[in-house]
C-alpha cells in the first residue's frame, strides 16, 4: 500500500486500476474492509474527511484499488476541498491504468450536486462506473428496490449496474465481486479468480 497527494507523486503499477469514489460518510473504506476481509486495510474514521489522500493497494497480484478521498465534507476548507477535487480529477484524466471506478451512493437519498459533479466527470473522461448503494442494511428488500429504481433514474445507468451492498451484514458482496470478475475479464485478467474467492 501506498498513497498520494498530487498527481506528480502518482507512480502506477503494472496491473489495472480499479477506483472507489464518493462522498465523504458514505461508507469507503467499510465498503473497501469488506470487499477483502481485512477489517484494517482502509482506515474508518470517526469523523468524515478522513482520507486525504489517493489510497493505492494491490489485491492479490491481480489488480490495484484506488480509494480515492471523499468529496463534499463541509468542515473541510475550501482550498482543502479544492485540492481534493483537483487530485481526484486529475487522477481521473490521467490514469493510464484505470479500467472502471466504483461510485458509492446512500441508497437511502438522492444523488448530491458533488455527486454529480463526479459524474459528469465520469461521463466526460468516458471513464466506465458502477454505483454501489450502500447502507443497504438501513432499508426493507421492497425499499432497496424502489430505491434502485429511482437510483437508475437520477444517474441515467440501468438499473443491473447498480449493486446494493451493507458492509454491517456482507449483503451484496458476492454480486460486487462477481462484477470485478467481469470488469477484469475484460481487460485481459481472465486468470484472475481471486475476487470471486479469497480477495
Amino acid at each position: 500500500m501506498y498513497g498520494f497527494a498530487s498527481a506528480e507523486q502518482y507512480s502506477p503499477l503494472v496491473y489495472p486500476e480499479i477506483a472507489v469514489a464518493g462522498k465523504s460518510n458514505v461508507g469507503k473504506s467499510s465498503f473497501i474492509n469488506m470487499l477483502t476481509n481485512i477489517g484494517r486495510l482502509a482506515k474508518v474514521g470517526q469523523t468524515p474527511g478522513k482520507t486525504r489522500m489517493v489510497n493505492v493497494f494491490r489485491i492479490n497480484d491481480s489488480f490495484t484499488l484506488m480509494d480515492l478521498p471523499g468529496y463534499g465534507y463541509a468542515k473541510v476548507s475550501r482550498e482543502e476541498q479544492a485540492r481534493f477535487s483537483a487530485l481526484i480529477e486529475q487522477y481521473l484524466h490521467g490514469s493510464e491504468k484505470l479500467v472502471h471506478v466504483l461510485l458509492l451512493l446512500d441508497i437511502r437519498h438522492a444523488p448530491t450536486q458533488d455527486d454529480k459533479t463526479m459524474l459528469n466527470w465520469l461521463s466526460f473522461y468516458h471513464v466506465p462506473f458502477s454505483v454501489i448503494a450502500t447502507k443497504a442494511d438501513k432499508l426493507s428488500g421492497a425499499q432497496r428496490g424502489r430505491r434502485v429504481q429511482e437510483l437508475s433514474r437520477e444517474v441515467g445507468i440501468i438499473a443491473s449496474q447498480i449493486y446494493p451492498v451493507s458492509s454491517v451484514s456482507g449483503y451484496g458482496k458476492e454480486k460486487v465481486l462477481a462484477r470485478l470478475d467481469e470488469i477484469l475479464a475484460a481487460c485481459g485478467e481472465e486468470d484472475s479468480s481471486a475476487p470471486q474467492h479469497d480477495i
